[in-house]
């Protein structure tokens, strides 16, 4: 690792956390608002709906071509575009004058979203010695962790003090700020791939794009409906033509010999399990407080950050112990309490509930994602060669991404088909209901986690410093 690079970790650690935690708080921010902005644009539910979709599906779409844009141009300047691509789109929803005008900015937002997310990692990962690469990936996943955390009360918070569209203006600040500094004092590197494979990246949206707009859309039309069904179809046929195209492709934005890796792929099918049970089973609980027990957003954010804002607190640790004894055992005991605190959860479930009753689940769970985030990234980046880090790190996500919205939309299904809206006894039906789904699929994940190798095996943890050698020789860095 050169010596300008070594001098870099904490400033480039402080440029890509800020732009992070940005897109991650703008991940959940709006759902507090919904209610105002449904009045003040005179919104119909649907497009509600797309306020919160639009973002999720153009982030799934576009992680595998952001990853794959900043091998070919530079992670540096794609960062620094993401950023202000997304402050652009935030300026653009808070002058929004229709929910059409709105939907379309959170598009945007998403779109910039996802150059920022894989490259911030990626970034960090270069800059941080092999050793302490545990310590800071766990600190990059407290700090994703916190956005989320604080999203539905700053959200809630803007909303209820100043006004909805300030939700998005204070991203404009911070965007114009970050830019010009990533642009400035992050170190500039490219992939080992400098073609930037159009046809795989055309075959990657028009694959994703239609798969996750069904997932989506499923829990409003139903999973047999023909818009859903069709399609899933065209999403799945074109990702199959997206992967034969990777297998054959000279400089593959995704090369399918990742997956040959154990590592690689138990670690990616354990993040799809996760995000698919954890979001799931969130999406419900923060809405129980409103609901079913009659409180404001702000407080319903509020009495989940016990939960929300364990990340920032354990990642940290996780990352620095991954680094120590390996991802594995980390994994499986994050998810097993995962596991534990949702199906605990469903159990207390009720229309009078007292709050102190959901804490020591909430702490639990959210603990549990602490000890996945951060291993699970570590071992990912482990897995692959360092000059590879931005096409693992997009397709990761991308996965990841996926596995939320797939959760959201088959949770929503049993939720609707037990339950719903019409009193808060129906909605507590369906809630006791969806939840213990979540928490089949965590414990298999628990399971999936014990394929992942322990420390020490090829393509864990710890093997990237065989790579050192051909670091130095094939990545391509500008002070």
């Amino acid at each position: 690792m050169s010596s300008a690079k070594s001098t870099r970790p904490i400033v480039t650690f402080l440029i890509v956390s800020i732009g992070l935690f940005m897109v991650t708080l703008d991940n959940l921010v709006v759902s507090t608002a919904l209610p105002v902005i449904r009045v003040d644009l005179n919104a119909p539910l649907e497009s509600l709906e797309w306020m919160v979709n639009a973002y999720t599906l153009s982030y799934a779409v576009f992680l595998l071509t952001g990853a794959a844009l900043g091998d070919r141009f530079g992670r540096r300047k794609m960062f620094a575009i993401g950023v202000l691509v997304f402050s652009l789109a935030s300026a653009a929803a808070a002058l929004a004058p229709s929910a059409d005008a709105l939907v379309t900015a959170r598009a945007i937002q998403g779109l910039g979203a996802a150059l920022v997310t894989p490259l911030s990692l990626t970034l960090l990962s270069e800059a941080v010695p092999d050793g302490k690469r545990g310590l800071a990936i766990g600190a990059w996943s407290g700090v994703s962790g916190l956005g989320v955390a604080m999203g539905p009360v700053v959200g809630g918070a803007i909303t209820e003090g100043i006004s909805w569209q300030w939700i998005f203006w204070v991203n404009v600040p911070i965007g114009l700020v970050i830019a010009p500094l990533a642009a400035w004092k992050l170190i500039e590197s490219f992939g080992p791939d400098r073609g930037l494979d159009p046809r795989g990246l055309i075959l990657a949206i028009v694959g994703l794009f239609p798969l996750t707009f069904g997932i989506v859309r499923s829990s409003a039309l139903g999973w047999g409906s023909s818009t859903v069904l069709i399609s899933v179809a065209v999403g799945i046929v074109m990702i199959g033509f997206f992967l034969l195209h990777e297998s054959r492709a000279k400089e593959p934005m995704l090369p399918l010999r990742f997956f040959r890796s154990r590592a690689f792929s138990a670690t990616n099918a354990v993040s799809f399990v996760m995000f698919f049970g954890i979001f799931g089973s969130i999406f419900f609980l923060s809405q129980y407080f409103v609901t079913v027990q009659g409180l404001t957003p702000l407080q319903s954010g509020i009495r989940i950050l016990p939960w929300t804002a364990m990340p920032i607190f354990i990642a940290p640790i996780a990352g620095l112990l991954s680094d120590r004894i390996g991802a594995r055992p980390l994994m499986v005991a994050g998810l097993a309490l995962q596991a534990f605190a949702i199906a605990w959860i469903a159990r207390i479930t009720a229309v009078d509930t007292a709050y102190v009753e959901f804490i020591p689940a909430f702490i639990a769970g959210g603990a549990g994602m602490a000890l996945v985030f951060a291993p699970s990234a570590n071992a990912v980046l482990s897995s692959v060669r360092p000059i590879e880090a931005g096409k693992a790190s997009g397709a990761t996500n991308a996965i990841r991404e996926l596995g939320g919205v797939a959760g959201v939309a088959v949770l929503a299904s049993v939720f609707a088909a037990a339950g719903g809206y019409a009193s808060p006894q129906d909605f507590v039906d369906g809630v006791r209901s969806a939840l213990p789904v979540g928490a089949a699929v965590l414990a298999a994940g628990a399971l999936i986690a014990l394929l992942i190798p322990r420390q020490g095996a090829p393509g864990t943890t710890g093997s990237r410093a065989t790579d050192a050698p051909t670091r130095e020789a094939s990545l391509t860095s500008v002070p």
